[in-house]
């Protein structure tokens, strides 16, 4: 008889069963006929949405905090004057830089003049012309400094800290506000297993889902953004990061919990069978699954199988096999009415009985 299994990993018959298709057992037992199709498998986490990025703003130069126009959780527009230090030393600065600028411009005409009459040297002119340079820099750093007495925002977004009161002094090692962009900016980090990240590609559409009421849409679309190359070393597991581009800081709540739903494929083929179709584990560790199988004389029968699982989740039995394999006819409900097998006299007959 023709096995319709030949190319399942390490398939290895079990017990045997055997019963007409009689009305009653018919009625009592759904088979269904499974292919061989190319490894698909969901997997779904829960993970914690997050800001992609967040930047801390801080004054070039040490000041006195003199204006401040955004408190924690405003929202603000790319180019608005955030806060502003007291200008009062800055402008003084570039004054005083641009008067000695001034002066070392006059100086180089003044001696020019003298030696045209032979009253000076070349070195003292070029010693003018260094400083006029030299002081043209310190008036472009204190210009420079007094522009960014200012915090300016380089994005729209949201003030997720106020770090700094008025009148307190800064300096470039203190932040004043930390800030997030408010676009493209929220990622969802969950944790896989080293065979699940192997299944993974950058760039690959997922599913993430949100609570009810949360965000409308309630279910969108992210992008596997980032694969660690290394776990960590205390669970084992890789934090990949789903980035968000279509969701905005505002319609949602950072730190909440989301469900993720990567659906996984690999070049491989297996059996997709419902989990409903297991009906025991042997002392191997083999997952017992009941078939139906047809005789030489096409009478149909049913046969228990054990097989070496490749995959297992909360929904289906994945098991390896090849793409031209044949199919499998699955019992799904009703194998628990199945009873042993025993062969009677004559080659071949097998009795078959129902569970009372």
């Amino acid at each position: 008889m023709k096995t319709p299994t030949p190319l399942i990993c390490h398939l290895l018959c079990a017990l045997f069963f055997f019963l007409p298709l009689n009305a009653a057992l018919a009625q009592s037992i759904d088979i269904k006929t499974i292919s061989a199709e190319p490894f698909s498998k969901v997997i779904k986490r829960t993970g914690k949405l997050e800001f992609k990025r967040t930047l801390s703003l801080s004054f070039k130069t040490t000041g006195y905090l003199a204006k401040i126009n955004v408190d924690e959780s405003d929202s603000f527009v790319k180019g608005k004057i955030l806060a502003e230090l007291d200008t009062f030393e800055l402008v003084t600065e570039k004054n005083s830089s641009y008067a000695r600028l001034l002066q070392a411009k006059k100086d180089v005409t003044r001696i020019k003049t003298l030696l045209d009459k032979n009253l000076s040297s070349r070195q003292a002119l070029d010693n003018a012309k260094t400083l006029v340079e030299t002081t043209r820099a310190s008036h472009k750093l204190a210009q420079y400094n007094l522009e960014k007495s200012q915090l300016i925002a380089p994005f729209d977004g949201v003030v997720l800290n106020r770090l700094s009161e008025l009148a307190e002094l800064q300096n470039p090692n203190k932040a004043a506000l930390q800030v997030v962009a408010k676009n493209n900016n929220l990622v969802v980090r969950v944790a896989l297993t080293s065979k699940e990240v192997a299944l993974l590609n950058l760039n690959q559409s997922v599913q993430v889902s949100f609570s009810q009421g949360v965000l409308s849409p309630e279910v969108t679309t992210g992008i596997v953004s980032k694969i660690p190359v290394f776990n960590d070393l205390a669970s084992q597991l890789y934090t990949i990061e789903v980035f968000l581009a279509e969701v905005n800081v505002k319609e949602v709540t950072v730190g909440q919990l989301v469900k993720v739903t990567f659906n996984l494929e690999h070049n491989s083929y297996v059996y997709r069978i419902p989990i409903a179709a297991l009906n025991s584990i042997d002392e191997q560790g083999k997952l017992l699954i009941s078939l139906q199988l047809t005789t030489k004389d096409n009478e149909k029968y049913y046969q228990q199988q054990a097989f070496v699982i490749e995959q297992l989740d909360n929904d289906y039995i994945y098991l390896s096999t090849e793409q031209n394999a044949l199919p499998l006819t699955v019992v799904i409900q009703g194998w628990q009415s199945l009873k042993k097998a025993s062969y009677l006299v004559g080659e071949n007959q097998l009795k078959t009985e129902l569970v009372k």
